[in-house]
């Protein structure tokens, strides 16, 4: 039986621009178009923006203007703990949301944001879009009104702290790492010997500024782009998990669409994966040399150390059946 959390409830500066933006939301019943606000926790400068919103013009074209997507950035509409309650409620129509927050509906979900699950963006991206891996796992919310159209990767993830260079996992004794809101990600954390501590992605500069974190995990986009370079410069390679986001859609809304637009929809949805996964390629090289220039210091580390200490999560998480067979057929596609 799927597991739910208790939802936060809406910020009032979400609240107020969906009242704002109401009158141009997805179609009532009998509506001629409809118009899907989509929530995204990123910058205007992110792949997924730049990716999506391209969705929104190709779905407004294939389906001359039936069908269209507005996404709303910066965490306009909450953040992703509070835009997936939207989507679920029907006042937003589409999210991107990590893993973390698909594992707290159902915990299979959890089997993909494991360390070691996935050995590169290529591998992951193989199995998420598998529909004999993934099939029955995205059907799983549609009783809760949330339709998964499928996943974007969120690429390598690596520790960045402002204390200094981390090398072994005891390096990071006593540092505050900011974790989403996961048992799997706090455990990650204490594992590799930090203190974890889950908050909103958006709060996440100004605590590492004031010094309520110490650092932080995420890939090197999301750590240009939000700026945590300037509060945070120590950058280490430790590689510890390929990250993932979900779009997830409300159930309702998807199928309100005709067959036809629902096919032109899909169509184009597939479209932006392949876009996001070779901007996020790219800009990934790009984003490393402009962290470097910036004054990033970058430094491997003892990878079988941090490989060691992690090994455990497996075991701990992959705990029933069906999870196990996700695992192993994620395990399987990468050989």
């Amino acid at each position: 039986m799927n597991s739910k959390r208790n939802f936060a409830v809406l910020g009032s500066a979400a609240a107020m621009m969906l009242a704002l933006s109401a009158c141009g939301g997805g179609a009532g019943a009998g509506g001629d178009s409809q118009t899907l606000r989509l929530a995204l926790n990123q910058t205007e400068t992110h792949p997924s923006y730049i990716s999506l919103d391209n969705l929104g013009k190709n779905v407004d074209e294939a389906t001359e203007g039936r069908v269209s997507v507005d996404v709303y950035a910066n965490e306009t509409l909450g953040a992703q703990q509070e835009a997936i309650q939207l989507v679920s409620d029907g006042t937003v129509d589409m999210a991107v949301v990590s893993g973390t927050q698909l594992e707290n509906l159902n915990p299979d979900f959890q089997v993909f944001n494991l360390p070691g699950v996935f050995d590169s963006v290529e591998h992951q991206m193989g199995v998420i879009g598998d529909d004999a891996i993934v099939g029955e796992l995205y059907a799983s919310l549609e009783d809760q009104n949330l339709t998964v159209l499928g996943g974007l990767t969120q690429g390598t993830r690596s520790i960045y702290n402002n204390q200094g260079p981390v090398n072994t996992p005891e390096d990071l004794a006593g540092m505050k790492i900011r974790v989403q809101e996961s048992d799997v990600q706090m455990k990650m954390i204490e594992l590799m010997s930090g203190a974890p501590t889950p908050m909103a992605f958006g709060e996440v500069y100004t605590a590492l500024q004031s010094g309520v974190i110490d650092g932080a995990e995420n890939n090197e986009i999301s750590y240009l782009t939000q700026k945590h370079n300037e509060v945070a410069k120590y950058f280490s390679n430790t590689n510890h998990l390929v990250g993932l986001d979900y779009v997830v859609v409300n159930t309702d809304a998807y199928e309100a669409m005709t067959e036809e637009d629902r096919a032109a929809f899909e169509e184009q949805w597939a479209a932006a994966v392949e876009e996001h996964t070779a901007l996020w390629l790219e800009e990934t090289d790009k984003a490393h040399a402009d962290l470097e220039a910036s004054g990033t210091e970058f430094n491997d580390v003892d990878a079988e150390a941090f490989n060691s200490a992690l090994e455990p999560l497996i075991e701990e998480y992959v705990d029933t059946e069906v999870e196990q067979t996700i695992y192993d057929a994620a395990r399987a596609a990468a050989e």
